[in-house]
């Protein structure tokens, strides 16, 4: 099945976490496969010679897990199966559906001989009261969509085939979803998926966002979304943005762009990714871009007028996938440069991404270099583009982005 593609390396981290003493928190998007994750791990926990009454799974979408009973009648349920002699592993999947869910979570992680994991759609799983509570004593491990690679291996593809067409597949998964089920979903047809997200924005939106933060304008949140899913990849302050609707007829104040901003972060629909000042060195507060987790939900968000700039698509891709390898990323910036991505490895190393669809002409050519040229350090600097024949130049390395795509990360 699609959805049980080893996830290696989120099992991997986890593994790296089991029986340390800190909580597991798997966060990220609504059917991003948290809860197929915690699966496989417990699985393997089972393969490893852990006994089935070691292990408690509790799934708090399902009401019946959390109606009409407390935190502490959950915590004193966990409690009365535990075994006293060997490591309980407990996994609490969407435990934010639990008012007071921080103190079933602490009474639990200060019980010996448990090991803890816990998912969450929402960021705010990890809201300062949590956070505060929980403070050195949890590690989140982030989760995103299907990888290019993954989404090949639920497609049962085999990457090492010579002479596949790497730019159709590509279409495929940038025009459809990353999401697990949705690619289940693709032998049904195009018009299923599109209903599958859907379905998760609308829960998202009314779940997450506007139930939550009381959002009665509806209709200035929509326009929002939409304008931010038409500039992926675009320098945008709370301040144009407001200016830009409000030329549309639309008045909606900076301040309350930048909370709409913040819950769609929140909720994981859009990654915000701060400037860099290459030549100070320092992070800058202004003219974020945004990067959106899965591009099929384009389909959704921006309809019809989806954007047709593939290499803004092809950067968003490039940015989620340095983030699956763990890296910090900001954008570049110096007086006369841009610089796609300026990024931190988990190891401490800087590395430097410029990416553009195709090598068109001499001018292209100039342009994506000039920039990376421009930096005199020794980092390594890479150009991304999905051209066959690749040319280095300077120290600066040139790459078919498919093939970067499919490299298994270290």
């Amino acid at each position: 099945m699609a959805n049980y593609i080893n996830r290696k390396e989120y099992i991997d981290k986890l593994l790296s976490y089991k029986d340390k003493g800190l909580i597991k928190v798997v966060s990220g998007l609504r059917r991003s496969g948290k809860s197929t994750l915690l699966q496989i791990f417990r699985d393997y926990l089972l393969n490893q010679s852990v006994a089935e009454r070691q292990i408690q799974f509790y799934n708090f979408e399902l009401p019946e897990n959390y109606l009409n009973k407390s935190w502490s009648d959950i915590y004193f349920e966990i409690k009365k199966k535990m075994q006293t002699t060997k490591t309980n592993y407990v996994f609490l999947d969407e435990v934010q559906n639990i008012p007071l869910f921080e103190k079933l979570v602490d009474g639990l992680f200060a019980t010996e001989n448990t090991d803890i994991y816990i998912t969450g759609s929402n960021a705010f799983l990890l809201s300062s009261e949590l956070a505060t509570l929980l403070s050195g004593r949890y590690i989140e491990i982030s989760i995103l969509p299907f990888s290019f690679r993954e989404y090949l291996s639920a497609r049962k593809i085999d990457t090492r085939n010579k002479y596949l067409n790497f730019e159709t597949l590509f279409f495929d998964y940038v025009n459809e979803t990353s999401l697990p089920k949705g690619v289940e979903l693709r032998e049904s047809g195009f018009d299923k998926i599109y209903e599958y997200l859907e379905a998760i924005y609308t829960t998202i939106i009314e779940k997450d966002i506007t139930q939550r933060h009381q959002i009665n304008d509806k209709r200035a949140f929509a326009n929002i979304v939409k304008f931010m899913a038409s500039n992926i990849g675009n320098a945008l302050s709370p301040g144009n943005i407001s200016k830009t609707l409000r030329q549309d007829g639309q008045n909606i104040h900076h301040s309350t762009v930048e909370k709409y901003l913040d819950y769609l972060v929140t909720s994981f629909v859009f990654y915000k990714v701060n400037r860099f000042d290459l030549k100070g060195k320092k992070q800058l507060a202004t003219q974020e871009k945004y990067y959106l987790v899965d591009a099929g939900l384009l389909n959704v968000l921006a309809g019809k007028e989806r954007i047709a700039d593939r290499g803004h698509i092809l950067e968003n891709i490039v940015y989620l996938e340095l983030m699956r390898r763990g890296n910090k990323v900001w954008t570049g910036t110096s007086r006369n440069t841009e610089i796609d991505f300026v990024c931190k490895s988990p190891a401490g190393e800087i590395e430097y991404y410029q990416v553009a669809w195709q090598i068109e002409s001499e001018n292209t050519l100039q342009r994506e270099y000039r920039a990376l040229e421009k930096i005199n350090d020794n980092y390594p600097k890479y150009l991304l583009t999905t051209d066959s024949f690749t040319q280095n130049r300077d120290g600066i390395r040139h790459l078919n982005v498919f093939n970067w795509l499919l490299m298994v990360s270290e």
